[in-house]
């Protein structure tokens, strides 16, 4: 067989195990990532390659600087204040979704997911609403509040280069003429009936179950500290362009502090740390890299659109289009997606005599509907374990969501992007 066959059936195995789960997702992950490497599709430093992202590195910082908020108690009193101004599940919800929108379109999605779940897991533990129905919201407005920006998310500044390259360019917020509905759209979506969608979990039985206990004796400059860190690595994450230290360098500054000063022990460091994350992430990475290094993710879009052949109408493109982006995302991350799918859509522009930037953000938007699967994004596998979700959880719930951000995106598409203007 092909490489190509062959990544393609290690994506058909993952995707049945993931959502049969009879055995652990993170072991299915490594299973993937060793077939690759025994089959001669990656060797095995490409394989591994994923397990020393910067993305993990991130993972295993901000997993630390929010422990520290859990062991000494800071993210129940921060999820106190909260709960005095949303009494509600579904208000508590929509504010949560607000937050994270609006700091994910200036912020890496994935660093504002990091530096809020902590808090999101305090504010369940004192309003007594199960934290698996606040996480997968809030992962899903980080998402969507990447498309409020030219900065919002990795994939947007992708296809701003490839634009820049032919004289053409998107305005800084440009991307929010689509993406700010998306978000409204989505807050809504589960304000008004995707809550019952979520699943109605216990905080008893997860990490950071701690919620329950006295920190009455917890020395209150630990508290300060805990606090004084997270809030010192957000900003450190906000100024990153000014300062110059990546996030993930960041997250991990903050995360040595708070053990050389003593808010946390080591061994407490380590307890904090989502291994299960760390394997599922790597491991799926290595497929992520198949699918673009052998050249299946290209050969599966262009074959799409070559079934459609010269003549289809603009509608069918850019829905065809849209959803190829839709279905990648879920399955590799949303910035690879778009790193992928810009150049066969510049050609698709090119050979249609198609306004390229209607065809880029068909993309982009597309790239960034990483809802129905936990791999889809970082973000989505942060929440993985704290929320106790299982695969078909985010299918369950974040599949509509697709469609909803379909039926939003594609009218308005067609109305501020046309593929043919004019």
């Amino acid at each position: 067989m092909s490489p190509i066959e062959i990544t393609l059936l290690f994506l058909l195995f993952a995707t049945v195990m993931f959502v049969w789960e009879k055995i652990p997702l993170a072991l299915t992950s490594v299973i993937v990532c060793l077939g690759l490497v025994l089959t001669g599709v990656l060797d095995a430093k490409s394989a591994f390659n994923g397990f020393i992202n910067t993305n993990v590195i991130l993972f295993v910082g901000m997993f630390i600087v929010g422990g520290a908020l859990f062991e000494t108690g800071m993210a129940n009193r921060i999820g106190g204040l909260v709960t005095r101004f949303a009494k509600t599940e579904r208000q508590l919800i929509v504010a949560i979704m607000i937050i994270v929108g609006a700091l994910s379109g200036f912020l890496s999605n994935t660093g504002t997911a990091a530096v809020l779940i902590p808090v999101v897991i305090g504010i369940a533990a004192k309003s007594g609403f199960s934290r698996s129905r606040l996480l997968m919201p809030l992962v899903f407005a980080a998402a969507m509040g990447g498309n409020l920006s030219l900065i919002g998310a990795p994939g947007n500044l992708i296809a701003q280069s490839a634009l820049q390259n032919i004289g053409l360019e998107f305005g800084f917020f440009e991307y929010a003429k689509v993406g700010l509905p998306l978000l409204v759209g989505g807050i809504l979506y589960f304000a008004l009936f995707g809550h019952k969608l979520l699943p109605a979990g216990s905080n008893q039985h997860l990490q950071g179950a701690a919620d329950g206990r006295d920190f009455s004796a917890v020395p209150k400059w630990k508290q300060i500290t805990a606090l004084v860190v997270m809030v010192s690595t957000i900003l450190g994450m906000i100024f990153e362009s000014m300062i110059g230290i990546p996030l993930h360098i960041t997250a991990c500054i903050g995360a040595v502090v708070l053990v050389l000063v003593g808010v946390m022990s080591e061994k407490q460091a380590y307890q904090s740390i989502d291994t299960q994350t760390i394997f599922i992430f790597g491991g799926t990475l290595a497929l992520a890299s198949a699918l673009e290094q052998t050249g299946a993710g290209a050969s599966v879009a262009k074959n799409i659109m070559d079934l459609l052949g010269s003549d289809a109408s603009p509608v069918v493109l850019l829905m065809v289009v849209f959803f190829i982006s839709c279905v990648l995302t879920n399955f590799m991350s949303n910035t690879a997606t778009t790193a992928l799918l810009v150049p066969i859509g510049m050609s698709i522009a090119s050979n249609l005599g198609a306004d390229p930037r209607a065809v880029l953000m068909a993309i982009v938007i597309g790239g960034s509907c990483a809802y129905a699967t936990p791999i889809g994004m970082p973000a989505n596998l942060m929440v993985l374990s704290a929320g106790g979700y299982k695969f078909s959880d985010y299918v369950k719930c974040g599949l509509p969501l697709i469609l909803v951000a379909g039926a939003i995106a594609i009218p308005l598409l067609l109305l501020f992007f046309p593929f043919f203007p004019g």
